[in-house]
């Protein structure tokens, strides 16, 4: 017999969760394909302080971080990946926030921070309970 190991939440919190999920996705869908699809010296440009290969792997990561927001939840399978994608996104955004105040621009490191903010409050809410996180990571 297999139990419900999802939280239920109220109808309101649902509906909150799904609109962040969804900015969330479009905003590092975009953000990533701008870095997969920009070339090499665009990339070394805007950010000298970061080698442009490892700018299009995080472009990548930012890509199957929108995905893993909203696919897991839109065809019901793998649903523990999602507070992992939101979780591997925070980290991004980390670092994002920390090399945007190191380089002298503490106002514009506000965004990536609050990205990561609503980010960590997904991978939060959307965790799964207790042991049932491995058995629903196991079944994926």
């Amino acid at each position: 017999m297999r139990t419900n190991s999802t939280p239920t939440y109220s109808r309101k919190m649902t509906a909150l969760l799904w609109t962040i999920q969804g900015m969330l996705a479009l905003v590092f869908l975009s953000a990533g394909c701008m870095k997969l699809a920009a070339p090499m010296a665009a990339l070394a440009q805007q950010a000298p302080q970061l080698p442009p290969l490892f700018l299009k792997f995080i472009g990548l990561a930012e890509v199957a971080g929108a995905l893993g927001l909203v696919l897991p939840g839109l065809v019901r399978v793998g649903r523990g990946l999602t507070p992992l994608a939101a979780a591997g996104l925070v980290i991004i955004m980390t670092g994002a926030t920390v090399i945007t105040a190191a380089g002298g621009h503490v106002g514009g490191a506000v965004v990536p921070c609050v990205v990561g903010f609503l980010a960590a409050f997904i991978a939060y809410k959307r965790r799964l309970p207790g042991r049932a996180a491995g058995a629903e990571l196991a079944a994926a």
